[in-house]
């Protein structure tokens, strides 16, 4: 297969000469960019005339067969309404690619999403300011609660996108928002370790977290960042800056879909994301650092259905803690993630505010910490 470097301007002129394009402020045509996760970088340079895309031009470091499909791609956008969705843009280039049209590094919903970056419907990580709020110890409830708070803040514009490590000091069972707690917890295991279950916004599955066994961070965002970028995908996308850093450290992570990461060592973390009505998101992760195996089998009912699908018999199997497969300190992995991810997005160092902390201890005592909660799938 060749290699295409496209650029320059294809598309149809415009059949309203009298009306006057769209541009930015400063005159340039609207302009996208997209770096496929694992894949290419797709560009998208257009004019919006009389609400409709016109003057289309999609360049980047990708292949395409034939060659003439490029052309056959600005046609498909030529002539959109502005106002089309990205699942509205993808379904008419991939209507618009002739038949056995190879795409190879981008795909039609990767032109979709660069398209609505070009519209400024969906942002790109440079497009905010991002902020890092270091571990704090707290209460597991308060943690749980403040990921409902700032995710509601962030949607409300009311705080900038934000990277929060979680520090805690009891034992704890997180378990997902649709879980039942008896299928999930032994009450037994529960009882005799001193365990706290508390129950998060997120779907996904149940977390045993010990102080200083796991590294736990929220990300907060608006929904813009992953607009036209599948649900499945967004995951790998939102934690490319985390394999950046583990590969910093010598460890090579990758995603099993949907929500797990892993390494050729085995499972070392997962994943769960809430996207709220207030667009604004929710997506945290928990790694295992140096996990008690057996005290995690006596706290949850890992039963072998969940284990049938992962090719191992035992759970202690599935988790490979990130201390041994590193030798480092625990703060030093964060302090690597957070260089990492401040080097990468500008990030400024920010704090959990006054407001926001008797905020999340209001939510446990009406919501969180409350047995209604806890108990509202049986």
């Amino acid at each position: 297969m060749r290699a295409f470097v496209f650029s320059g301007k294809m598309g149809t002129m415009t059949s309203h000469p009298a009306k006057q394009a769209h541009h930015h402020d400063d005159g340039t045509r609207l302009h996208g960019e997209y770096k496929v996760p694992g894949g290419k970088l797709v560009v998208v340079d257009l004019d919006v005339v009389g609400g409709r895309f016109d003057n289309v031009s999609v360049s980047g470091d990708f292949f395409l067969e034939p060659d003439e499909a490029l052309q056959d791609i600005n046609q498909a956008l030529t002539g959109l309404p502005e106002a089309s969705t990205a699942a509205d843009i993808a379904a008419a280039v991939a209507a618009g690619l002739p038949e056995g049209a190879v795409l190879f590094g981008f795909s039609a919903e990767a032109v979709a999403v660069t398209v609505r970056r070009a519209l400024s419907k969906a942002t790109s990580w440079a497009d905010h300011q991002w902020e890092v709020i270091p571990p704090s110890v707290l209460p597991t409830q308060v943690n749980v609660a403040l990921d409902e708070v700032l995710t509601e803040e962030v949607g409300a514009g009311l705080r900038n996108p934000t990277l929060r490590f979680w520090d805690w000091e009891e034992p704890s069972v997180v378990i997902g928002s649709f879980q039942s707690v008896r299928n999930e917890v032994d009450p037994d295991g529960v009882t005799r370790h001193g365990i706290s279950v508390v129950r998060r916004i997120s779907g996904g599955g149940a977390m045993f977290m010990e102080a200083g066994n796991c590294i736990t961070y929220s990300l907060y965002l608006p929904q813009t960042l992953v607009d036209g970028i599948s649900f499945a995908d967004s995951y790998a996308f939102l934690d490319a800056w985390v394999m950046a850093a583990l590969k910093k450290l010598g460890i090579t992570a990758f995603y099993v879909p949907l929500n797990d990461i892993a390494t050729d060592q085995g499972k070392i973390g997962g994943a769960a994301q809430k996207r709220l009505a207030n667009g604004g998101m929710l997506h945290h992760v928990t790694m295992s650092y140096d996990i008690d195996a057996d005290k995690m089998v006596d706290v949850l009912r890992i039963g072998k259905e969940k284990l049938s699908d992962k090719g191992t018999r035992s759970a202690k199997k599935r988790v490979d803690p990130l201390r041994r497969q590193t030798g480092l300190a625990r703060s030093a992995i964060i302090d690597a993630m957070t260089e990492v991810f401040t080097e990468r997005y500008g990030a400024v160092e920010s704090r959990l505010t006054e407001n926001e902390l008797d905020e999340a201890r209001k939510r446990v005592e009406e919501k969180f910490g409350t047995e209604e909660w806890l108990n509202r799938v049986p």
